[in-house]
């Protein structure tokens, strides 16, 4: 039996000073936990020249035409990984071969053959540059300096045109199953890209940005522009999902294990965006918190006769991929029902904290618990470098650890009107 998603969740009304200060600790937040594009460029340039080599191995006869980053990277949703003492990045990269590979690779030992070739190469790369290098079920994995861990998983072409971006279906080889998976990794992302593009309908947005560009025109070192921060709002969320996770498992035995996958999280962020982006919110705090309540919502469970649930999230651009298919055991399970608790109570926590103008500590504490050290120390941060540059404090009502820095004005005078953390 399978359960459909329900689509809609009860109305919340948020004030605007809430959403709009929700909207300056998301940018800081997620800026906090991503590259910055200094090491992004150093991402490119690692990545780049070891595509070139593989080009030109003699393992792959020519067949291997392109490596280039998937998921994260390309849809600016990549966050600093679960474990604390990690400090590098990783990144998913697919090295694409052309369709013949797959009479070359083809047969029961085919896939096994594949993974062993681009084994071969990569560690011939790894012992002249000094990168360590790892072998799994569908990718190998070099870890560059400074920690950064980059997923090579080849791609054999194979379009299929009826699927959406069917051109850039391929094959997938998995050692462990001895045959070839559906998959669409640049699919997929031009799929996430066309959801993002959608432009979210908020009550009295041309406030919201207009004073939104005011605010961050305090700061010693201002956040990007408004239309910027709007134009980018689902990877953004995604951002603070992933955050939250990755600080809610990090301490928890075997957190790797039980936590929700960064497919499986995507792609339902997507779908809430997609469903509730076109409807009107006050801004995008409520927006937020309705695609949060509606996630658990967005994929069938199948009831199984022992009781337990099997769930499905398929990939619409690859044939038979289910992205929820990690998520199947009892205790992934249990573990996304606890979690998801966790990211609702802990947004509350948050909200009346930026709505409650008791001060930057406050929010401070809220941002932690939710969002981690890292998190809260960009906020405190932030307000320091406000404090010492003398700016724009008096129209904000800036408050600092319960002292008041200016009277704050009156709510119906401003829409972003309040103590800003």
């Amino acid at each position: 039996m399978i359960r459909e998603p329900i689509v809609g969740v009860p109305a919340r009304t948020v004030t605007a000073d809430a959403s709009a200060r929700f909207t300056y600790l998301a940018e800081t937040i997620a800026r906090a936990y991503e590259p910055s594009q200094t090491q992004l460029d150093d991402l490119e340039r690692a990545y780049n020249a070891t595509g070139d080599y593989l080009a030109e191995c003699p393992e792959f006869d020519g067949l291997l035409t392109q490596v280039h980053a998937q998921g994260s990277r390309l849809m600016g949703t990549i966050v600093r990984p679960m474990d604390p003492k990690h400090e590098g990045f990783d990144i998913d990269l697919v090295a694409r071969l052309a369709r013949a590979a797959l009479h070359r690779y083809g047969g029961g030992k085919g896939t096994v053959l594949l993974l062993d070739h681009l084994f071969t190469a990569l560690s011939r790369y790894a012992k002249r540059h000094g990168l360590g290098i790892e072998k799994w079920e569908r990718c190998v994995t070099l870890i560059y300096a400074g920690g950064m861990r980059a997923d090579f998983a080849p791609v054999i072409d194979d379009p299929a045109y009826t699927l959406p971006y069917g051109e850039h279906h391929g094959r997938i080889p998995d050692r462990d199953l001895s045959r070839y998976l559906s998959t669409n990794p640049k699919g997929y992302c031009l799929g996430f890209d066309d959801v993002a593009k959608v432009s979210p309908v908020f009550n009295l947005v041309a406030a919201l940005e207009a004073n939104y560009d005011s605010v961050r025109k305090a700061d010693v070192e201002p956040l990007p522009e408004a239309s910027q921060v709007f134009g980018r709002l689902l990877s953004r969320f995604i951002q603070l999902g992933k955050v939250h996770r990755n600080i809610a498992f990090a301490d928890v035995p075997s957190g790797k294990d039980l936590a929700p996958t960064s497919v499986f999280l995507t792609s339902l962020f997507s779908k809430a965006y997609a469903v509730l982006a076109p409807q009107p919110h006050d801004g995008p705090l409520d927006l937020f918190f309705a695609m949060v309540e509606l996630v658990p919502m967005l994929f069938e469970r199948e009831l199984l006769a022992g009781g337990g649930e099997h769930w499905v999230l398929m990939n619409p651009c690859a044939q038979f991929d289910n992205l929820a298919s990690s998520m199947n055991t009892v205790g992934r399970q249990q573990a996304f029902v606890q979690w998801h608790a966790k990211l609702l109570s802990d947004l509350n926590v948050l909200l009346a904290a930026v709505d409650s103008n008791k001060g930057l500590d406050v929010v401070v504490k809220a941002v932690e618990r939710a969002f981690g050290s890292r998190a809260s120390e960009a906020v405190l941060q932030r307000g320091a470098q406000r404090r010492e540059g003398h700016r724009a404090l008096h129209r904000a009502g800036f408050v600092v650890a319960g002292t008041l820095s200016a009277v704050a004005p009156a709510r119906a005078h401003t829409y972003f009107g309040g103590p800003l953390p």
